[in-house]
């Protein structure tokens, strides 16, 4: 089968190659599934330079998450062939075929293609656990979503919109502006550069806001302590922006929020019972049509390469779902 694989860690993609490789075979207790669409994450981008906290061994094959149709299961598995599924096991996303453990995966929501089934679950998982399992999020709250042109932080906008919040979407490419207005309709759209700090307020009323959902760190991170509301929480979901900010604690006791970090796949790993009500919750908004996973382009992986440089350059607005065998 065609797989894309990491052969060795490289900053150019240069250790990067579609191969034909064996397909797996299927061991007890896995599922053996056709991959009909594999969607792009940035930690699949880090893992390719050996800078994800996960560190798979080289050769590895890439690919956080998947959505396609079973070939085999045990009967106890719960599933079976012909079922639609979606989900993913840190690699081997990209390629023909993937057999994993059945708690790795779960049904495709009703009324949902393939492509958009491999965009959802990573990026909503996080979304859900950072704004509802953590931070509580409450109807007419206010939330300050950053990076909200990437995959996470659209599914953040979206979520927090179908659950009755009011969103602020910033964007550190203002030509971006419109594009993430149109696809998810927050409350503003705001440059995340400089002091942001007073259009928040302006926007809110003064009330600032109840929960920042922080992907990219950094300035951004600094200047979202001026930004939360007394009792807030400020998500730490990811560092796009290559600087892990630090903070001096006298601002969260002087000011009264939480900082609050945020590993969706280790929360539901810990707690595998909320795990799963999370990913059901998620479906049920999904077949309920209240979200819908936003997708840049639909690519063959045969074209890995536009999909990765688009990322690495910040051209996205949304996914890059690939579909094998093209």
């Amino acid at each position: 089968m065609q797989a894309l694989r990491v052969e060795r860690l490289s900053e150019d993609l240069s250790g990067v190659v579609l191969a034909d490789i064996p397909a797996p075979v299927r061991a007890a207790g896995e599922v053996l599934v056709q991959v009909r669409a594999a969607s792009l994450n940035f930690p699949d981008l880090l893992m390719t330079r050996g800078k994800y906290q996960f560190k798979p061994d080289v050769p590895f094959t890439s690919g956080l998450e998947f959505a396609g149709e079973v070939l085999e299961a045990d009967p106890a598995s719960g599933f079976a062939p012909g079922d639609k599924v979606m989900g993913g096991n840190k690699t081997g996303a990209f390629a023909a075929f993937a057999s994993m453990p059945a708690g790795k995966l779960s049904p495709m929501p009703r009324g949902m293609d393939f492509p958009a089934a491999a965009a959802m679950g990573a990026a909503y998982s996080t979304a859900y656990t950072g704004l509802v399992e953590l931070g509580g999020l409450k109807q007419g709250q206010w939330v300050l979503v950053h990076g909200a042109s990437g995959g996470v932080g659209l599914a953040a906008c979206d979520l927090a919109i179908a659950l009755g919040a009011r969103v602020i979407a910033t964007t550190g490419s203002p030509p971006k502006a419109d594009r993430i207005a149109a696809l998810v309709q927050p409350d503003a759209v705001i440059s995340a550069e400089g002091r942001f700090r007073e259009a928040v307020g302006e926007i809110t009323g003064g009330r600032l806001a109840d929960i920042v959902f922080d992907p990219v760190g950094g300035d951004v991170f600094d200047e979202s302590t001026r930004c939360v509301a007394f009792g807030g929480k400020l998500m730490v979901v990811g560092f796009t922006s290559g600087r892990i900010a630090d903070i001096a604690t006298n601002i969260p006791l002087i000011k009264g929020f939480s900082v609050v970090g945020l590993r969706a796949g280790e929360y539901a790993r810990r707690f595998p019972e909320r795990g799963r009500a999370i990913t059901q919750a998620i479906a049920a908004l999904a077949e309920a049509g209240k979200i819908t996973p936003a997708i840049d382009r639909v690519l063959p992986l045969s074209r890995w390469r536009e999909g990765f440089d688009a990322m690495a350059r910040r051209e996205l607005v949304g996914k890059v779902v690939f579909q094998p065998g093209g």
